[in-house]
């Protein structure tokens, strides 16, 4: 598969899948098995698996490309994918066993969705500390977790699951391993009814006495951290700027179509566009906005293609900035569409939500901002 055709696939599924019901999924808080089916079909769940095994072999400017374009559509199900592709580059980075290969086959061939398992309640935001230790079980382990916020809890395929290492010395010392859907202790352990991304079915799960293989270990033990941060985050942050992008980018369309849609009869039927210079400035601030974001999106790609000295700074900015600019641009459209938007009539009012949650999960705008002052003073980051 070419960039071209990712692109036009993404498209595709944006226009004749997500569009139609994003907005029935979104005040039902219904996930889209739809949407995986349509994405598994058209080859982007194997997105960034190796040729080799079965996938596209596409890189992080075809996964921002895709995010961006699933996101304009319905924001929810970006999500889905965003979490799926970072939990696949765990697979690609550290399936070594011919059980974990297998799982990385089945994502290629478009017929896994798989996710992240990472944050747990004890230690909220900071999800690369778990506060869970496996226990050794012969050549598996058991983990007792609870873990919150899982996009695609019990849909899922499988589970990218961290904890502290049975010979765990520190918060760092932990490990990844692939827990797979059907797992005896597994489940789901709370309904999720947020404010935004109310469709990618983030619950809270549970996993109890859950007995693992050391075949489907996915780092080498207590490098779960490093595997978090040199792995993860690049694409989460990179993901989580594109989905945003996607957001900006719907709603100017949005603000555009209503403005140029909406008249004042007693001015001679002129639009409220042509009518209000003050209108006119707020969407060219929204459009600043988001060709700013699409260029540190651009650069953030640049980056990953040929990491250099200021590689982690980008990547830390990147997702601190696209929170902030998705919410000013979805406010500004609230504001600009005014009452349209509040009821409900332009979609708008979805995009704003959506916005506020993608800026509260974790890494937050905070933590970032701090991360990025320390990189700044040469201070370790953790």
């Amino acid at each position: 598969m070419q960039l071209e055709t990712a692109r036009e696939r993404a498209n595709e599924i944006a226009e004749k899948t997500l569009a139609p019901h994003a907005a029935r999924n979104d005040k039902e808080g219904r996930f889209s098995p739809e949407a995986v089916t349509a994405l598994g079909g058209a080859g982007l769940l194997g997105l960034v698996v190796p040729k080799e095994a079965g996938g596209a072999g596409l890189g992080p400017r075809a996964f921002a490309e895709v995010t961006a374009t699933l996101a304009e559509a319905d924001a929810s199900v970006a999500m889905v994918y965003m979490m799926h592709v970072c939990g696949t580059m765990c697979l690609v980075t550290g399936a070594k066993s011919p059980a974990a290969k297998a799982v990385l086959g089945e994502i290629g061939q478009g017929k896994h969705l798989t996710t992240l398992a990472f944050s747990e309640k004890g230690s909220r935001s900071h999800f690369w500390a778990p506060v869970s230790k496996a226990q050794r079980s012969g050549k598996s382990v058991k983990i007792n977790a609870l873990k919150s916020w899982v996009t695609s809890a019990d849909h899922a395929d499988s589970y990218v699951v961290s904890t502290l290492d049975p010979d765990a010395k520190g918060p760092t010392d932990s490990t990844l391993y692939l827990v797979r859907k059907g797992t005896a202790g597994l489940k789901a352990s709370g309904p999720w009814d947020g404010m935004g991304l109310r469709a990618n079915a983030s619950a809270p799960m549970t996993l109890e006495g859950c007995e693992v293989p050391d075949e489907l270990r996915l780092t080498d033990e207590r490098t779960g951290f490093k595997a978090m941060l040199e792995v993860v985050l690049p694409w989460f942050n990179l993901g989580q700027a594109s989905a945003a992008l996607g957001l900006c980018r719907a709603s100017v369309r949005s603000t555009v179509s209503h403005l140029k849609s909406s008249h004042f009869e007693h001015m001679n039927n002129v639009s409220l566009g042509a009518a209000l210079p003050n209108l006119r400035a707020q969407l060219a601030e929204m459009q600043i906005d988001t060709d700013g974001l699409a260029a540190r999106v651009h650069d953030l790609v640049t980056h990953l293609e040929s990491p250099g000295p200021l590689t982690v700074l980008r990547v830390l900015e990147a997702k601190a900035a696209a929170g902030e600019a998705a919410i000013r641009v979805t406010s500004l459209a609230m504001r600009t569409c005014g009452g349209a938007a509040f009821s409900r009539q332009t979609g708008i009012e979805r995009f704003f939500r959506d916005a506020h949650a993608g800026a509260v999960m974790a890494p937050t705008v905070d933590v970032l901002r701090d991360f990025i002052g320390k990189a700044l003073l040469d201070i370790p980051l953790f």
